[in-house]
């Protein structure tokens, strides 16, 4: 099983509801988000399931993901930013397919680092970027690829 773990792109600082939930990409955030989606969909087509967390500015990210791949998301809460990497874990292999995740920091780093590195590990992840991980074992894997958001735009010019 692979792992795509996704984070989102460029939101705004702060929602006007207040809640940070509610927070939204920027007029630039969607922009890279919907490059970034056409650059995977260009170099990957074995994803077979999208899952965002319920925060506005993930499934921001991950709904033009989604469409490049022609899959629907599906929400967790499990890839909330507070939430602990190995329930998400848990989540994806009930279900045994690749995954992209589309998430926040620190939480996806935290996974990262966990599938890397083992428990305790943070290995930060830049805005609208995407790693791509293995699982080898139980919580472990190997690092395939990490694509910073300007790899994957130029990606989805071509």
């Amino acid at each position: 099983m692979d792992l795509w773990l996704f984070r989102h792109a460029v939101a705004e600082d702060r929602a006007q509801s207040g809640w940070d939930p509610d927070r939204a990409l920027t007029p630039d955030g969607l922009r890279r988000a919907q490059a970034v989606a056409r650059g995977l969909a260009a170099l990957e087509r074995a994803i077979e399931r999208v899952i965002s967390s319920p925060y506005r500015r993930a499934l921001q990210s991950a709904r033009p993901a989604a469409e490049a791949l022609g899959l629907r998301v599906t929400e967790s809460d499990a890839l909330e930013p507070d939430r602990d990497p190995e329930e998400i874990l848990r989540e994806v292999a009930a279900e045994g397919s690749h995954a992209l995740l589309v998430g926040h920091q620190p939480h996806l780093g935290s996974l990262l680092g966990l599938l890397l590195a083992g428990p305790r590990v943070e290995i930060p992840m830049k805005k609208a970027s995407i790693a791509r991980v293995s699982i080898d074992g139980r919580w472990s894997g190997t690092l395939r690829a990490y694509l910073p958001p300007g790899i994957l735009e130029t990606l989805g010019e071509e």
